[in-house]
C-alpha cells in the first residue's frame, strides 16, 4: 500500500464511524462539565454500554431494545457516581477512577458468569447495528461514500452534539445548567434547583455513554472483549477538554482523535507494527495535554471551587 493510497475519501469515512463513542462520551462529559462535575469515569460508562448491549442483543434479539438496555444499565453506573459525588460529597476524580475499576472487574467477570468465556464473546448469528444509506446523499458522488452507510448511533452523534448547543444558547434550562456550572452557591441563592439539574446531567452522561458502547459493541465489531474501550473514555475527556465543553468545538476536537484513529488501521496495511500504530491516538492525546495543560487545571480547580 503505497502513502498516498491511505490518504483517501474512504478513510474520512471511517473517522466518522471511529469518532461516533469518543463524540457521544465527550458530549456527555461535556453536560457534566457545565454544571460543574467533572466526570473522570467516562471510560467504565463506554465499557458498561458495550457490554449491556451485547447482552441486550443476545437475549432480545431486538438491536433497539438492546441499545435501550444498555442506556438503562449505563445510566444506573451514573446515578451511583451522582450518589457518591452529590450525596455524599465524595471527590469526584477518586469516584471516576472507582467507576472504571468496577466496570472492567464487573464486565469481565460478567463475561465469564452469562456467556462462560474468557477474553472476548462473539456470535457469528448475532446481528449488527443496521447501515442506512441515506436517499438523497447517497446518490451525490464521494460526498454519498463519506455520509452514507453509517449506523443509526453516528448520525444520532452528530445530532446530539447540535441539539446540545442549541440547548445551551436557546433554552432557559440550558442557562439555568450553565448558571450552575458557573457558581453552584450563587445559582441555588436564586431559587434553581442546583443538585437536581447536577442529577439530571448525569443521568444524560450516562445515556450519552450507553450509546457509545453500543456504538462500539454493535455498530463496529459486533462482540465485545474485555477492555475493549481501550481509553476511548479518557480520550473523550480530552477531547472535550480539548473543545471547552463547547458541542461543536467537541465534534472538531473529537473528528482529530477519530481521524487518528482510522489512520492508525490504515497504518498496518504497511506492515508496521501494531503496537506502533495503536499508539498514534494516544501519542496526540499526550500533545493535546500540553496544550492544556494551565487551561485544564484552572478548568479543575474552578469546578471544585464551584461545588
Amino acid at each position: 500500500m503505497a502513502l498516498l493510497d491511505l490518504l483517501d475519501w474512504s478513510l474520512i469515512s471511517s473517522t466518522v464511524r471511529m469518532v461516533t463513542p469518543i463524540l457521544l462520551a465527550a458530549l456527555g462529559g461535556a453536560l457534566c462539565s457545565r454544571v460543574g462535575i467533572f466526570n473522570v469515569g467516562l471510560e467504565g460508562l463506554i465499557l458498561v454500554g458495550a457490554f449491556s448491549a451485547i447482552v441486550g442483543n443476545h437475549f432480545t434479539g431486538s438491536l433497539l431494545l438492546a441499545v435501550l438496555f444498555a442506556a438503562a444499565v449505563t445510566v444506573l453506573f451514573s446515578l451511583l457516581f451522582a450518589y457518591m459525588t452529590i450525596g455524599l460529597r465524595a471527590n469526584e476524580i477518586v469516584v471516576g477512577v472507582a467507576i472504571n475499576f468496577l466496570a472492567l472487574g464487573l464486565t469481565t467477570f460478567a463475561l465469564r458468569a452469562i456467556f462462560d468465556v474468557k477474553g472476548a464473546f462473539y456470535d457469528k448469528d448475532m446481528a449488527g447495528l443496521p447501515k442506512w444509506q441515506l436517499p438523497v446523499i447517497g446518490d451525490i458522488p464521494v460526498l454519498g461514500d463519506v455520509l452514507s452507510g453509517h449506523s443509526p448511533l453516528v448520525y444520532i452523534a452528530f445530532v446530539a452534539a447540535i441539539l446540545l448547543h442549541l440547548f445551551f444558547t436557546r433554552t432557559v434550562t440550558g442557562f439555568r445548567v450553565l448558571a450552575v456550572g458557573m457558581n453552584h452557591t450563587a445559582a441555588r441563592s436564586i431559587g434553581l434547583k442546583a443538585t437536581r439539574l447536577q442529577v439530571l446531567a448525569i443521568v444524560v452522561c450516562g445515556v450519552l455513554c450507553g450509546m457509545a458502547g453500543a456504538q462500539l459493541s454493535l455498530g463496529q465489531v459486533t462482540m465485545f472483549s474485555e477492555g475493549m474501550t481501550a481509553g476511548r473514555g479518557f480520550i473523550a475527556l480530552v477531547a472535550m477538554m480539548l473543545g471547552q465543553s463547547h458541542p461543536l468545538g467537541i465534534v472538531a476536537s473529537s473528528f482529530l482523535f477519530g481521524l487518528m484513529d482510522a489512520l492508525s488501521i490504515r497504518l498496518q496495511g504497511l506492515s508496521l507494527p501494531t503496537q506502533f500504530t495503536a499508539m498514534l491516538p494516544y501519542v496526540l492525546t499526550i500533545l493535546a495535554m500540553f496544550f492544556l495543560k494551565d487551561k485544564g487545571a484552572s478548568t479543575a480547580s474552578g469546578q471544585q471551587s464551584t461545588r
